[in-house]
């Protein structure tokens, strides 16, 4: 595919292509930046190199599903909001599949340069195990490899077994087998790392070489997608704005995609591009508010949220804070359950920029969800982005918090110093919009050792 050239000075331009998807457009910008990733360290498990595969028309197909879209809201007390639409591929319906695909792609190019079979495995609260799925049956469907060549395993928590979705990996009986689904019983959703690592350690002492086991949970695995974040906005949005403070806001529970505009507006800086340095808001609940702890008072410290004390109605409530919901059911509420990692590694980093860069975090809770549910939804209906009338019937709950924490964010005067909101659509789905995975196609377990044995039987059979 030829490179495009600025009409004016002959220099390469970003685009690689003319593409919808996201990864398609910018593919040898993600490449360059991929390369300097490569995994160094031997000790922490099987990676594969972080090159990408030659970008031929069955690799344009595999990464067709990662578009985007921007979208006016509107203004809210005369600040400009717009969204940032991630999730478009109808599979998965959340910014999980722009990683998932690179990811994929990596355990191709893999497959196809040495020979070896990859089995990859993913502790998820959910989207990444649906979406990681759904990146392999396209790269099956693609004929990129072959089902011998390359599989996935997921562990996700039970709470969030609403979330798994059919697909062809789960139609086929053969496909079914090779790639289990296995869901973590009797445990808190966090639980689900502890025993991926677990696994890891058996499956390596297990002496079992047949397939190759990556086990992918590296920040940078996620950092080389997310950059196309920056790189688009800049082409068709605001990054390019030197003249605006923008705000970015995401519902984060690690902020990997924030971290990856951020690595974003790095490239393009040091490819001479004139981007504004975004500030950014972290969008929380009370359950794992631990980054917007961090932004603001420095460390993880559960002391530092707000006392809340029932009123006779049973409502929480506390004014000591506007970081905090106002309001809540509880003061330890789980509001969405996709959220629900401690501490953290990426949050200093995010600290960092917020720092220097401006921005801060806001927490909410399902209370302030509900009560702005249908301003929610009216703002929303000026993009391609449709929320259930009955928000009873909302299973993913990313979006709401994120416009949720924008608007009391503005409410109360936290954004003072933004000329306008970038709101990132990073996931929103209801219950109307994908098939559930049936429950006899679910594999029930509850430690590392009943997973090991599952996935070898299957991996002999």
């Amino acid at each position: 595919m030829t490179v495009h050239e600025h009409p004016a000075t002959g220099s390469p331009t970003l685009t690689t292509c003319d593409s919808e998807s996201l990864l398609t457009r910018y593919y040898d910008l993600l490449a360059e930046f991929a390369s300097r990733f490569q995994p160094t360290a031997p000790s922490a498990g099987f990676e594969p190199s972080t090159r990408l595969p030659e970008l031929d028309d069955k690799v344009a197909e595999f990464l067709s599903p990662a578009t985007a879209g921007l979208h006016e809201l509107g203004d809210f007390r005369g600040l400009p909001l717009r969204l940032l639409d991630l999730r478009q591929n109808p599979q998965t319906q959340t910014t999980k599949t722009f990683a998932s695909l690179i990811i994929v792609a990596r355990a191709v190019n893999h497959i196809q340069e040495t020979g070896e079979p990859v089995m990859l495995f993913s502790p998820s609260s959910g989207n990444k195990a649906v979406a990681l799925r759904d990146a392999v049956a396209r790269a099956l469907t693609a004929g990129l490899v072959e089902p011998e060549q390359l599989r996935v395993v997921t562990l996700t928590p039970e709470q969030t077994t609403g979330k798994l979705r059919r697909s062809t990996l789960s139609e086929d009986p053969e496909l079914r087998a090779l790639n289990p689904v296995f869901v973590l019983d009797n445990a808190p959703p966090e639980a689900v790392k502890q025993v991926g690592q677990e696994f890891k350690r058996l499956y390596t002492d297990s002496g079992y070489d047949r397939f190759r086991l990556w086990h992918s949970l590296r920040l940078e695995n996620y950092r080389i997608a997310d950059i196309v974040r920056a790189l688009y906005d800049f082409e068709f949005g605001f990054a390019g704005r030197t003249d605006l403070r923008t705000v970015h806001a995401h519902a984060v529970s690690s902020a990997f995609g924030l971290l990856g505009y951020a690595s974003g507006i790095e490239v393009l800086k040091d490819r001479g591009h004139a981007v504004a340095d975004p500030s950014f808001l972290l969008v929380q609940h009370l359950a794992t508010c631990d980054m917007v702890l961090h932004t603001l008072e420095g460390s993880f410290d559960r002391r530092n949220t707000p006392a809340y004390d029932m009123r006779p109605d049973g409502v929480w409530v506390q004014e000591d804070s506007d970081h905090f919901p106002h309001r809540t059911w509880s003061p330890q509420e789980i509001l969405e359950h996709t959220f629900y990692t401690h501490e953290p590694a990426t949050a200093t980093e995010m600290s960092g920029l917020i720092a220097t860069n401006g921005g801060t975090g806001v927490v909410v809770s399902l209370l302030e969800c509900m009560e702005r549910y249908a301003e929610c939804r009216a703002l929303l209906r000026k993009s391609a982005v449709s929320l259930p009338e009955d928000p009873r019937d909302l299973t993913e709950w990313s979006l709401v918090m994120a416009v949720t924490g924008v608007l009391n964010a503005i409410d109360r005067g936290l954004l003072r110093d933004a000329d306008g909101v970038t709101i990132h659509a990073s996931g929103t789905y209801g219950r109307d919009d994908y098939a559930p995975l049936p429950a006899e196609w679910i594999i029930h377990a509850d430690s590392a050792v009943q997973v090991l044995d599952a996935v070898l039987d299957r991996a002999r059979a």
